[in-house]
């Protein structure tokens, strides 16, 4: 029997929660796997060009993660941080020595005057991965957060203030000026299902969508679009998401979520927990799925991934249908 063409999704990421979907989605049968990661969270430390979600997405998937903490490599040292350290160097990112050499091989090619969406591409290949690795841009876009003691980058928000500080405002630097990959808009053109990932929508989605082409590009894709909420009953796995929903204004729930994506997805998967939210997120123009969406094993993941590729199946079906008798 003649296997059919796989099905060409591409994912939406950043973040813990981008990788465990990817990783969902990874490990499921007859898939062809594009992700576009986000890289508003990246920074120069020690002269080195990091970038954390893009390597929490590689490190995830080529099974070296450390998934206690759900970034970084498992059973790392820190020999290099330390000799830092005792230089006087200022040492609250935590780089682990194999990553850093991660770091050493991104920012030469940099320099060299490759592209970054090239080295993410190469660094994925060298892993083993058999997807794609995809950058929304080459140009550096960096999130920033006012918080009442001024601005700070993502990182010092999220690594040496640990979320601490009340965001009370969110910008991303040079987006506007951001030129889209052509691999972006390829992968959402050809895609047969368009995934956004249960990542927190302020910076880990938002900071792809926003950058000029990425969203026109979504709505204009003939694919089903489907997302997963992030919060579940109220609150977060992991991360601030919650707390910086709330105090940039939106609702932290699930259908606060779904109000930022209402304008472009057709399916949101909402948590059981959250069913009291259905009727409110139907009437975004939304078709509502609940499902169990916290993902603890790869067994979560994996079939968390095939159930939305069901959903997106069944819903597109009878949406479908019902064009045809409306015809």
């Amino acid at each position: 029997m003649t296997q059919s063409a796989p099905i060409k999704v591409t994912l939406i990421a950043g973040g813990v929660g981008g990788a465990k979907m990817a990783e969902g989605l990874y490990h499921l049968e007859n898939v062809e796997l594009s992700i576009i990661g986000n890289i508003a969270d990246d920074e120069a430390f020690h002269g080195l060009w990091v970038s954390p979600d893009i390597d929490t997405l590689t490190y995830t998937l080529a099974d070296v993660i450390d998934r206690q903490q759900g970034w970084g490599v498992a059973n790392e040292g820190h020999r290099a941080l330390d000799t830092l350290s005792k230089l006087g160097d200022d040492t609250w990112m935590s780089l682990g020595d194999r990553d850093f050499g991660l770091h050493i091989y991104r920012t030469h090619r940099r320099r060299q005057g490759d592209r970054p969406t090239h080295i993410a591409r190469d660094i994925a290949k060298s892993f083993g991965l058999e997807c794609e690795m995809i950058l929304p841009t080459d140009d550096t876009v960096q999130t920033r957060v006012r918080t009442e003691a001024g601005w700070l980058s993502f990182q010092e928000y999220f690594v040496k203030e640990r979320c601490a500080p009340e965001v009370r405002e969110l910008h991303y630097d040079h987006i506007e000026d951001a030129h889209t990959t052509e691999e972006a808009l390829n992968a959402l053109a050809e895609a047969d299902l368009i995934v956004v990932a249960p990542s927190n929508p302020l910076v880990s989605i938002l900071p792809i969508l926003k950058v000029p082409g990425i969203l026109e590009a979504v709505k204009a894709s003939k694919a089903p679009k489907i997302g997963v909420s992030p919060i579940i009953n109220g609150g977060v796995v992991k991360g601030p998401a919650d707390r910086m929903l709330s105090s940039l204004g939106y609702e932290a729930s699930a259908f606060g979520v779904a109000q930022i994506y209402a304008d472009f997805l057709d399916f949101f998967v909402i948590d059981h927990a959250d069913e009291q939210h259905v009727t409110a997120i139907n009437g975004l123009g939304l078709r509502t799925s609940l499902d169990t969406i916290l993902m603890k094993t790869r067994d979560d993941k994996v079939r968390l991934a095939a159930a939305l590729l069901a959903v997106s199946r069944v819903g597109s079906k009878k949406a479908s249908e019902a064009q045809e008798l409306s015809a």
